[in-house]
C-alpha cells in the first residue's frame, strides 16, 4: 500500500537516478530558428481558481502579465487528473495507457522514449528542476537542475534558489535549452504564502465546494499557495529576461490537474482534467490573445518537436502538434478530448472514463455500484493523522444540510453515466444524462469514447487492478497492445 513514507522514498530514488547528465550524444549547434523552451508547471491548481479563468479570490499578477504577453488556451486538458500520469503524458506525447503510467505512483514503460530523447536529438539540452514524479529514469533522462524543491509534501517547502536555472539557461549559448520548472505549489500541505491576505469569511467558494468553517480556512491557505506559486513564476521569468534569451524562448505555463478538493483531482470532472495553458513566444505569438482550440498534454511534445524543426510524424505520438494555433494560422485543433481515472493505489478500484467535445462532457463510471474513496482527500496519511480535516466537516454537516449532503453524495456515489453541458455549467453540477432531449449527444459521445478506449487497448474496469499495474511495470500489456488511432 502506498503511503507518504513510500512517496518520499520514491522521490529520493527518482532524484538520485536523474542526478547525472544524460549520456546521449550532443546534437549539432542551435539552428537559427530553434526556440529555447521554458515550461513552468504549477502542482494541483484548479484552473478555474486562477483569475485568468474567472477565479474570484486568488491574486496572480505574474501569471496575468504572462497571459497579456501571449496566448491563453481556454480549453486545454490532461488525460488523467493525477500528478504522475499527466506528467508522463506531457513528457511522452502518449496517453496514460499507451505510455504505461495509467495509475498514480506507478511508472511508464522502459521501452518508450520521452522529451529528453526527442528534443535532445534536435540539439537541445533538456533539464528539469523541482518535482520529478516520473519513472523510469531511462525513459525520462532529464538533466537535473537544482534550486527548486522536488518534494511536493514537505512542510514547509524548501526555499528556492534561481541561480541554478540561471546557470542552465546561460551556460551554452550555442545550443538551445528546454527547461521544465516543476513547482510544488499549491499541492498539499497548504503551508506556503500569506493566508492572512485571504480572510476565510470573505471568500467566494466554488459551487462544488461545501461551505463549512474548516473548508474556508483550508481554501484560504490553498489560495495563499497559489499566490506564492505566482511569485515563483515571476522570479523564473525574471531570470529568463536577465539571461538575455527571452526573445528567443517559447514559454509555457500550465497548472497541471485540479486541486485536492472534492470534484477536482482524482476525478474526470472538468475541474479535474481542465488545465491552464499560456504560451508566449515573442515575434511568433500575438500578445493578449485567447483561443478556444482544444488541446491536451499529449499534444505539447509534438508541438515542441515541430517548433524545433523536427518532424512529429517520425514518432508514434498520441498527440499532434498545435503549432498552427500558436502562430494564429488555425483556430481549432481537436474535435474531442478524452480522459481516464484508475483509483488504485489512491483507494479501492474505481475506474472512470470521459470525453468532451468542448461543449458537452460525457462521463462513464465503470463500477457505479461501488462507493468512491480517495484515502488522501478523505483524511488518511498512512501515519494515522488527518490529512484534510475539512472532509470530516462535510460529513458531519451532511445530516442536516441538504446542499452539503448532495455534495458528499455527488463525490462518493455516482451513476453509470453522466452528461454535462460544460460550456454553460463549468462546475458540472447539472447532470443531463437522463434528459431525453440530450440522448443523441450522449450516444454520439459514448460511441467516440468506445473508439478511444479501443485504440488504447483499454479493457475498462479490468484495468484498475493490482495485476494490471504489475503487468505495466514489467513493460507489457495485460490486455493486448494499444494501437494508434
Amino acid at each position: 500500500m502506498w503511503n507518504r513514507r513510500n512517496f518520499l522514498k520514491y522521490a529520493g530514488l527518482a532524484a538520485a537516478a536523474l542526478a547525472t547528465k544524460p549520456t546521449w550524444a550532443a546534437a549539432p549547434n542551435q539552428a537559427k530558428d530553434q526556440p529555447n523552451v521554458l515550461i513552468i508547471m504549477a502542482d494541483d491548481c484548479t484552473y478555474r481558481d486562477l483569475p485568468l479563468y474567472g477565479g474570484r479570490n486568488a491574486r496572480t499578477p505574474n501569471i496575468d502579465k504572462l497571459a497579456a504577453q501571449g496566448i491563453v488556451f481556454d480549453r486545454a486538458y490532461v488525460a488523467s487528473a493525477m500528478c504522475q500520469p499527466c506528467r508522463s503524458e506531457l513528457y511522452t506525447g502518449l496517453y496514460p495507457m499507451r505510455n504505461g503510467c495509467a495509475w498514480n505512483h506507478s511508472a511508464s514503460r522502459a521501452d518508450i522514449t520521452g522529451m529528453p530523447h526527442h528534443l535532445g536529438a534536435l540539439g537541445y539540452r533538456v533539464g528539469l528542476t523541482g518535482k520529478v514524479h516520473v519513472a523510469p529514469a531511462q525513459t525520462f533522462p532529464f538533466e537535473t537542475v537544482d534550486g527548486f524543491d522536488p518534494n511536493c509534501v514537505r512542510n514547509p517547502t524548501r526555499p528556492h534558489d534561481t541561480q541554478h536555472i540561471r546557470r542552465f539557461m546561460t551556460e551554452d549559448n550555442d545550443r538551445p535549452f528546454c527547461l521544465v520548472v516543476a513547482l510544488v505549489e499549491p499541492h498539499v500541505p497548504w503551508v506556503m504564502g500569506d493566508a492572512t491576505k485571504y480572510p476565510p469569511d470573505k471568500l467566494e467558494l466554488p459551487p462544488n465546494i461545501a461551505d463549512t468553517p474548516r473548508t474556508r480556512e483550508d481554501f484560504s491557505r490553498y489560495l495563499a499557495e497559489i499566490t506564492y506559486m505566482d511569485t515563483q513564476v515571476g522570479e523564473v521569468l525574471d531570470v529568463l529576461e536577465k539571461s538575455g534569451r527571452a526573445a528567443e524562448t517559447l514559454v509555457l505555463f500550465t497548472s497541471e490537474q485540479g486541486c485536492q478538493f472534492p470534484g477536482c483531482k482524482w476525478t474526470n470532472w472538468d475541474t479535474g482534467l481542465h488545465t491552464a495553458l499560456i504560451a508566449r513566444w515573442p515575434g511568433k505569438i500575438k500578445p493578449a490573445t485567447r483561443t478556444a482550440a482544444m488541446v491536451q498534454y499529449a499534444d505539447i511534445l509534438p508541438t515542441l518537436v515541430e517548433a524545433a524543426g523536427g518532424d512529429p510524424a517520425r514518432h508514434d505520438y498520441d498527440g499532434t502538434s498545435f503549432l498552427p494555433v500558436l502562430s494564429g494560422d488555425k483556430s481549432a485543433h481537436r474535435r474531442f478530448v478524452c480522459g481516464m481515472h484508475n483509483n488504485i493505489p489512491e483507494g479501492p478500484a474505481y475506474p472512470i472514463r470521459t470525453i468532451t467535445d468542448g461543449t458537452y462532457r460525457y462521463i462513464r463510471n465503470l463500477t457505479p455500484d461501488e462507493i468512491y474513496i480517495e484515502k488522501h482527500l478523505m483524511g488518511w496519511t498512512g501515519d494515522g493523522q488527518l490529512n484534510n480535516p475539512y472532509w470530516a466537516t462535510w460529513v458531519a454537516e451532511a445530516w442536516n444540510n441538504e446542499r452539503t449532503y448532495n455534495l458528499v453524495k455527488r463525490y462518493m456515489h455516482r451513476p453509470p453515466e453522466q452528461l454535462y453541458r460544460t460550456a454553460d455549467d463549468p462546475y458540472e453540477m447539472n447532470d443531463l444524462a437522463n434528459d431525453p432531449t440530450r440522448a443523441s449527444v450522449k450516444a454520439r459521445l459514448s460511441a467516440e469514447l468506445d473508439q478511444w478506449m479501443k485504440s488504447q487497448g483499454d479493457p475498462g474496469a479490468a484495468q484498475d487492478t493490482h495485476e494490471a499495474i504489475q503487468a505495466s511495470r514489467k513493460n507489457k500489456h495485460l490486455y493486448g497492445t494499444p494501437v494508434r488511432r
